[in-house]
This record gives C-alpha cells, structure tokens and sequence, in this order.
C-alpha cells in the first residue's frame, strides 16, 4: 500500500525538463520503467540517475560483476523492485541459480572473484570508503584494478541514489 503518492508520469504528462529522457527510455526500452516514470517528479534526479547507470553500464566491470554490485545494494538497501529486476537481468545472462540465491540472500558466492567483489562493495558502504586493509588485499588478489575500485564506488553511488528513490515513491511493480 502507497501513502506517498508519488505520480507516474509518461512523455507527455511529465514536467518539460524530464519529456526527452522518457521518450529516449520509451524508445531504449519498449517502455517507461514504474522508477524512471516516478522519478519524473524530480528532472534533476531522472537525469542524474539516467546519466549514472549509463555510466555505470560502460565500465570496465563485466555484465555479471555490475549485476552483484546492483544486487548487493538492492539487498542492503532493502529495494525489492530492485531485486527482482535484478534476478531477471542475472536470468538473461544465464548466471547459476545457485548464485543468483546467494546474492538474494546475502549469502558468501561460492566464486571466490565474484565474493571478492561483493564483499568490498559491502565493505566501501559499511566503512564510507575507508576499505579496511584485509578487504582491499582480498579485492586486489582476485584481480581487481584500482579504475575498478573507483568503478565500483560509481556503481555505489549509483545503486544508493536509485534504491533509495525506489523505496521513497514506493515503486514495486
């Protein structure tokens, strides 16, 4: 149940300043996605948000290393939307079932890269950046650059703003 009534706008219902990236999302996508249509209400967050997943879509991360970034922080910021998005993403890159429940459940990845990665995106959000000393040397023994730690703090800073807008207009569907 909604209480905050947070509108879902369409190109021609939405503010002017938001009109071209949801005609550009429509023609991306098929569709305005529920988040992008409420997010609407603020230009300067739709595009904000737009600009940063793009963004984050060109770095250096493979697919399925972007994918355990977004389902980390869907997790730890409690976006369900996000989650389920995220499961059908991980499904179209045909990744294990086995993974795709672990990172539902926060569980440890049984690929040590992979775990490697999730556990130094917790640790950028649980010390603000400050990585302890073990996480970065566990980060950097799996193969990890320094553009990838900086592409990963993007990737955070990202999936915090989007998460939380998600959980503020209430977006579910």
């Amino acid at each position: 149940m909604t209480f905050r009534d947070f509108p879902a706008f369409d190109e021609s219902s939405a503010p002017a300043a938001a009109r071209a990236a949801l005609t550009a999302t429509r023609q991306r996508f098929g569709a305005v996605p529920a988040p992008v249509a409420r997010y609407a209400s603020s230009p300067a967050l739709l595009l904000t948000a737009l600009a940063g997943l793009d963004s984050f879509e060109k770095t250096t991360l493979t697919p399925l290393e972007r994918e355990v970034l977004a389902m980390t922080m869907g997790r730890r910021n409690g976006c369900h939307f996000c989650l389920q998005l995220h499961t059908r993403l991980l499904s179209s890159l045909a990744a294990d079932a086995k993974l795709v429940r672990a990172l539902q459940n926060g569980d440890p990845l049984s690929d040590a890269r992979l775990e490697a990665l999730r556990c130094f995106v917790l640790a950028l959000v649980e010390h603000s950046g400050d990585v302890p000393r073990a996480e970065w040397q566990r980060f950097r023994e799996a193969g990890y650059t320094h553009e990838q730690a900086l592409e990963l703090v993007l990737g955070v800073g990202v999936y915090t703003m989007t998460t939380l807008a998600n959980r503020l207009t209430e977006t579910s569907e």
